[in-house]
């Protein structure tokens, strides 16, 4: 891609979201660097693209410093795409519960981002991207722990979209249901899954090359006047009723 000479990160690079992106970066001759605690499976995917990558346990935040340090030169990019899925009625969760969906999904992204800042500053010209949910704009039932710590996240977009212009853009994109080793659980039966596409306009769920797609773009210097969006890809879920 025109305009970038330094490293992307992809925080949960093994996962679905993460490997599409990966590999749509790396397909444009980026360069990336993965960081995903699954060691086998970063490991082959890191292969497959020529990618560096750090065995990395994202809530341990001396663990990534340390895989951060060891990366030279400017970062261009960070994408934080871990994330969990965790439903359940309110009467059920425990603080424990609500507390990890929150550490996970919102204080790590920021934590990371601390730690990756020098790095972004030194590219002078960076790009940020973090993943949300259609939760947020659209309330489900059993999606209270999820919902909050995803909503956290897009206050998190805004915030240091506007602190870390304009060298450093901060954008996230939220999606709907995609097919991803996380939502596996939810998908493993198949007429539920047809049952969940159908409340989508667009009549199917994600798979992880329709967020990826758009990810890259932000990502790129081609979405260089775009910052502190908060942009859904969710097969119109969250804007549209097509049936009564």
């Amino acid at each position: 891609m025109g305009g970038v000479t330094g490293t992307t990160l992809i925080f949960g690079g093994t996962g679905g979201i993460g490997a599409a992106l990966a590999r749509r970066l790396a397909s444009s001759g980026r360069r990336i660097h993965l960081i995903a605690r699954d060691g086998p499976r970063l490991g082959a995917l890191a292969q497959e693209l020529g990618a560096g990558h750090s065995v990395c346990d994202v809530t341990d935040l001396a663990t990534i410093k340390t895989c951060l340090a060891a990366i030279e030169g400017p970062l261009d990019g960070l994408a934080y795409a871990v994330g969990s899925i965790d439903l359940k009625p309110l009467a059920r969760l425990t603080p424990e519960d609500m507390l990890a969906a929150y550490r996970l999904n919102a204080l790590v992204a920021a934590l990371s981002i601390q730690a990756a800042l020098p790095g972004l500053k030194a590219a002078g010209d960076a790009s940020v991207l973090l993943l949300s949910s259609v939760a947020v704009a659209q309330g489900f039932p059993n999606h209270a722990a999820i919902a909050m710590a995803k909503g956290a996240v897009e206050g998190l977009t805004r915030s240091l979209a506007a602190e870390l212009a304009p060298r450093i853009r901060v954008n996230c994109l939220a999606p709907s249901l995609t097919r991803t080793t996380l939502a596996e659980p939810l998908l493993a039966n198949a007429q539920m899954a047809d049952a969940i596409g159908a409340l989508h306009a667009l009549q199917r769920l994600g798979q992880p090359e329709d967020i990826a797609a758009l990810a890259a773009l932000l990502l790129s210097p081609d979405a260089g006047w775009i910052t502190g969006q908060v942009i859904g890809i969710d097969g119109g879920r969250a804007r549209l009723r097509t049936k009564g």
